[in-house]
């Protein structure tokens, strides 16, 4: 497990939960944090008919409020959920952000945090021998709302060993 702070955005935790492997997160990390609008977001894909996991049977994952609202990046393209996972990562110097939007991810980046997201999570638990395989995992995301194109889903397995 890192010794830092890991905080997460929306949709990560939604499609490792579709394809049941949400647990991935508390074995690789311990605990999670999440801001509101993370929560938010994810009661609202509920209301939707969106399958969301339970956060209350998530003790690993922990809801922590913005202290400084001036984190919040400035951009109108980014969601609430993204806007606030950077925040939030920006407040703990040396964290990990598991984001998997692309813009977020440049925001973060452009801010100097370390991300990493989705797949990345599902290839490190390779790595550390809690997976036999992603490539089922792939397979299962790809029936999800999750598009990956062939070159990612490529550069995935071959990170992961597979191919």
């Amino acid at each position: 497990m890192p010794e830092g702070v890991v905080v997460c955005n929306t949709s990560p935790l939604l499609y490792l939960h579709q394809v049941q492997q949400i647990e991935l997160l508390a074995r690789l990390y311990g605990r999670v944090l999440i801001p509101p609008a993370v929560r938010d977001e994810l009661k609202v894909g509920e209301r939707r008919g969106v399958s969301v996991p339970d956060l209350s049977r998530l003790p690993w994952l922990e809801i922590q409020p913005l202290q400084d609202s001036t984190l919040l990046p400035v951009v109108v393209d980014l969601g609430a959920g993204e806007s606030e996972a950077i925040a939030l990562a920006l407040s703990y110097p040396g964290s990990l952000l598991i984001l998997d939007d692309s813009l977020g991810r440049r925001i973060a980046r452009l801010n100097r945090l370390s991300c990493t997201g989705t797949l990345g999570v599902l290839v490190k638990a390779k790595q550390k021998g809690f997976l036999p395989r992603v490539a089922p995992i792939l397979d299962a995301l790809q029936q999800t709302s999750m598009w990956l194109s062939r070159d990612l889903v490529l550069w995935v397995l071959r990170e992961a060993g597979e191919g």
